[in-house]
């Protein structure tokens, strides 16, 4: 088998890749969102090349010769257009063989325990308290995360007095019996991150993201070391050195990374595995309702050191517009609190071809 084309559509949002090999067959994936449309330039610039008339049975195989090849741009947008590659291959895999991408990966279908995840900062502290309690009882989640201090913040807050005031108030509105998790976002040094985590730990918070800027990885360890809670993080790393690194020097107690900044599920899967080795979970992060989540839905079916919970956004239209109609059927049903993986091949999802044909076009062949 060989790869013959590959094909993008994109928006400024997402962009979507279709792999076709020289047999006919076909799969579908995605590169990372945001700049989607750069990150297809990238694609057929940087991956193509290396990917037209290659065997993809070693996907392992391909997706380093490309780093090797590509050595110069050891970056996040190479990894970013890599997944695209990677995560249509892996559902051309499961269309060939008639089963979900989990059961390829030593998974199976089935349930998944989700925490609602929300993105919001503007938010007031009542105005947040309120809607994670009405999806609570809605949906059934028992498990919710919300934001404190500012995106890179260099400890100033969204406005001041925020953190102290939407901890408790979130907090004691969701009640016992729930779990309750944070994310800094790379927003406080090591002191106000620890004063913050003790704050958190009281108020009955568990997990704490990113609560230092997250290239500053000593800066991480010191408030894991200080800290009781699960101080959490890798969202944005994509490097497997850096990885190897965080993961020795145990900067935190649970592995956060991302399947499409990573550039891909097999990558992934190799973050996962040295985790797994080291004794830790991994929880990957996944904030928006793309491919992304239903790749990462397919890995926590799949490996040993999963952690408790899925993460899904919650966010509606007026948040992530891009993200809807994406799908012919939304695979993102929430019923009790979980999300489901069907036995559905491949992704087990096909792309709106509405939406494609509004999308910018570009193939590489050949």
């Amino acid at each position: 088998m060989k790869l013959v084309k590959l094909e993008t559509f994109t928006n400024a949002f997402v962009g979507f890749v279709k792999v076709t090999a020289d047999t006919g067959d076909f799969g579908w994936g995605q590169v990372s969102t945001y700049h989607s449309d750069i990150t297809c330039q990238v694609f057929h610039r940087q991956i193509a090349p290396w990917s037209l008339g290659a065997d993809p049975d070693d996907l392992d195989d391909l997706l380093d010769r490309i780093t090797e090849r590509e050595h110069k741009f050891p970056g996040s947008y190479l990894r970013r257009a890599m997944a695209g590659l990677d995560t249509a291959i892996w559902d051309m895999r499961g269309r060939i063989a008639g089963k979900p991408v989990a059961a390829l990966i030593g998974g199976s279908a089935g349930p998944l325990r989700a925490y609602a995840s929300s993105m919001k900062r503007e938010i007031s502290a009542a105005d947040e308290a309120d809607r994670l309690c009405r999806l609570r009882d809605e949906k059934g989640f028992d498990a919710f995360k919300f934001r404190v201090g500012a995106e890179c913040g260099r400890d100033i807050d969204e406005w001041p007095g925020r953190t102290e005031e939407i901890v408790p108030t979130v907090a004691r509105a969701l009640g016992d019996g729930i779990i309750k998790l944070v994310d800094g976002n790379s927003g406080f040094s090591p002191e106000r991150a620890i004063e913050v985590g003790g704050l958190l730990e009281t108020e009955g918070v568990s997990h704490f993201e990113e609560p230092c800027p997250y290239w500053e990885l000593e800066q991480t360890k010191q408030v894991t070391d200080a800290l009781r809670i699960d101080v959490t993080g890798g969202e944005q790393d994509c490097d497997l050195a850096t990885w190897r690194h965080m993961i020795d020097m145990r900067a935190v107690d649970i592995i956060q990374p991302d399947v499409m900044y990573m550039g891909g599920l097999s990558r992934t899967l190799r973050v996962a595995k040295m985790g797994e080795e080291a004794g830790l979970p991994c929880t990957p992060h996944c904030a928006n309702l793309s491919l992304v989540t239903l790749c990462t839905m397919h890995l926590l079916r799949a490996i040993p050191n999963a952690g408790k919970y899925l993460e899904f956004s919650i966010e509606g239209a007026d948040y992530y517009p891009w993200q809807y109609d994406i799908f012919v059927e939304d695979p993102y049903e929430i019923v009790d609190g979980k999300a489901m993986v069907t036995d559905t091949p491949g992704w087990g999802v096909e792309i709106n071809p509405t939406w494609l044909d509004k999308a910018t076009y570009q193939v590489s062949e050949l």
